[in-house]
């Protein structure tokens, strides 16, 4: 099988998904990055990064029950699949590789 590698901001959209759980809908996948990150985010980025993710069979997604506070409408909820998990894992592991094999001395910075 060929492997699907995911984006910067992919990646940190799909963790954000983990991390909400079942509250991962647009915005608050954009309000937990900007509060999380402090980075700006503009919902339509996030918009396209959850079906592209879905496109890549790394989140599903289903409608929620209606609110009031949405004027009725369902939520667009998501959720990560195996193959997500699977792709987090690999990635968290690379990371850790890749940074257990940096010198020491590497990223200090002189004078301080």
């Amino acid at each position: 099988m060929r492997r699907t590698y995911l984006g910067e901001f992919e990646e940190l959209v799909l963790l954000m998904i983990a991390i909400l759980d079942e509250n991962a809908y647009g915005v608050t996948v954009s309000q937990e990055i900007e509060q999380q990150t402090g980075r700006l985010v503009a919902f339509g980025s996030v918009h396209n990064t959850l079906i592209r993710l879905e496109e890549k069979g790394f989140v599903t997604s289903g409608l929620g029950g209606a609110t009031a506070e949405r004027g009725g409408r369902r939520k667009r909820l998501f959720k990560v699949t195996a193959l997500g998990k699977t792709a987090l894992a690999d990635i968290q592991e690379l990371r850790n590789k890749l940074w257990k094999l940096m010198p020491d001395d590497t990223l200090k910075l002189s004078g301080i």
